[in-house]
């Protein structure tokens, strides 16, 4: 006989293994790109057998490498980057971190329902002091109410998102969800922007603002990267009863479903719901992965063409992919470009290392091309510079590329680029189809001096709030060579 306890139990168990979006067909092998190999290394971190390491989040400290998993354990992994690492349990039992903060001699995590902090005192190797910084936001039992981060923004303030509920609320509707919050030092907790779906990455930018990954699905049109800021509201109608409440700093945007019923475009969304704000970058669904995750900056150029540029993980499509931004007209847009397939499953986390970017990974329940179930890996530059399309930015009516060397020119310019654009919905559907699509015939084609760069110039203007693929796969360098990745999907919403 199975005690009420247990049946409690396996029924949690079973809802934990539920997929986070609706079911796909059964996924192929994540396989490489053709020239992923040559510029970019995958190295296995060796694990014993009895860490199970499905990744909730990465710091590092030294060359000790912390881990947090779904599981509710923290492991100590020293000598990380070596050829022989030593793992640690350093601390278990905690509720499914799902980020881990490196800061002022404490690791910081988000569980379910509360922000801790928690060190090691005794220098024994295991974790003995756990303090509550935060908690009070609701649960209502729902198994998917994740809570992702912290990340720490320059006030001293410490940043969490907070996963929507899928499914059945079994204790009611809980308040906040869909929202990111913020911690002050005092340990009172605020909730910063509202219409968040799930919120699975958030980090703060070397200038210190903070952006988050959101992922497709209803009343969010396809992956997306988005600036975080004070009284913002992000699309998502779920948690808007919370504006009313006295801890938030967002105004009610009004009744949203309503408004938007039969779906609305992008750019009437922007204009006539208050505090409505469009993302920096969308994610095109299926062609750049399924579950945007965690995400990076390289400022220290260890992936040396990219400098400066955001390296974000996919949980499906188990790779990493890039991203460049500019502000235009105080907001920022930007593109979105491939990196590096074929990672063992699907890429939760990502932290740099000395030499490398270190990634995270789980596989369980969120299905992932990589068939791995979990696992550590990370991404290592080969030296070897290829010739590839580095940033796309805005003009006042087209584009300028950078590329990492010269173009070879040739008779038809304008033919070796080809030009879509297309917009979204914002509706209660899940995801949304490009809408709108439109082919853009290049008018005009100016390269650099240095050869370098090539602005493309198109009659008329580009309308704003609407994604431009740019496939430049048939340019051709000095040397012959094709670009390692030919292909970016460009957000424009405003021009220069």
């Amino acid at each position: 006989m199975v005690s009420a306890s247990r049946t409690a139990w396996l029924a949690f168990g079973a809802a934990a293994l539920v997929a986070q979006e609706p079911a796909s067909p059964a996924p192929a092998r994540a396989e490489p790109a053709a020239l992923d190999d040559r510029y970019v290394e995958v190295v296995d971190v060796p694990l014993p057998d009895d860490a199970v390491l499905e990744v909730g989040g990465l710091a590092l400290r030294g060359d000790d490498l912390f881990v947090c998993t779904r599981r509710g354990e923290i492991w100590r992994i020293e000598h990380a980057s070596g050829d022989a690492p030593r793992f640690t349990l350093w601390a278990e039992g905690l509720q499914e971190p799902l980020g881990l903060l490196d800061h002022d001699g404490w690791l910081y995590c988000c569980q379910r329902g509360e922000l801790s902090r928690l060190r090691d005192r005794d220098g024994d190797g295991r974790m003995d002091e756990l303090q509550t910084v935060a908690s009070g936001w609701p649960l209502s039992g729902n198994y998917h109410e994740y809570c992702f981060g912290p990340t720490r923004t320059p006030d001293g303030r410490f940043w969490l998102t907070l996963n929507k509920p899928f499914g059945d609320e079994p204790f009611g509707k809980a308040d906040f969800r869909g929202w990111a919050i913020s911690v002050g030092p005092d340990g009172e907790w605020v909730g910063e922007c509202a219409g968040l779906r799930s919120p699975c990455g958030i980090a703060t930018a070397p200038w210190g603002e903070v952006f988050y990954t959101d992922n497709q699905g209803e009343w969010c049109a396809t992956n997306k990267f988005a600036p975080l800021h004070r009284g913002e509201f992000l699309g998502h109608p779920w948690g808007i009863a919370s504006c009313k409440l006295e801890r938030s700093k967002v105004a009610y945007p009004g009744d949203v479903e309503a408004l938007a019923k039969d779906g609305m475009r992008l750019a009437a969304a922007a204009r006539t719901i208050p505090g409505f704000t469009l993302p920096a970058v969308w994610i095109p669904y299926d062609e750049l992965g399924r579950s945007a995750a965690g995400f990076v900056w390289d400022t220290e150029g260890r992936f040396p063409p990219y400098r400066g540029q955001v390296f974000c993980g996919d949980q499906y499509s188990s790779e990493v992919f890039r991203m460049s931004l500019e502000k235009v007209q105080g907001r920022w847009q930007g593109a979105c470009y491939p990196f590096r397939k074929g990672l063992r499953c699907g890429v939760t986390r990502v932290l740099w290392g000395s030499d490398a970017l270190w990634c995270g990974m789980t596989n369980r329940g969120w299905g992932s091309l990589g068939q791995a179930e979990y696992g550590l890996q990370r991404l290592r530059w080969r030296g070897e510079v290829p010739f590839d399309l580095v940033e796309v930015t805005a003009t006042h009516n087209g584009f300028r590329l950078r590329f990492t060397s010269p173009v070879a020119p040739i008779g038809a310019l304008p033919d070796a680029f080809a030009v879509a654009s297309w917009t979204y919905d914002l509706h209660e559907e899940y995801g949304c189809k490009p809408l709108d699509r439109r082919t853009h015939a290049v008018r005009g084609v100016g390269i650099g001096s240095d050869g370098t760069t090539v602005d493309l110039e198109f009659d008329g203007d580009l309308e704003p709030c609407r994604v431009y693929a740019i496939d430049c796969s048939a340019v051709r360098d000095a040397d012959a060579r094709q670009p390692w990745h030919g292909k970016s999907w460009y957000t424009r919403n405003a021009a220069p």
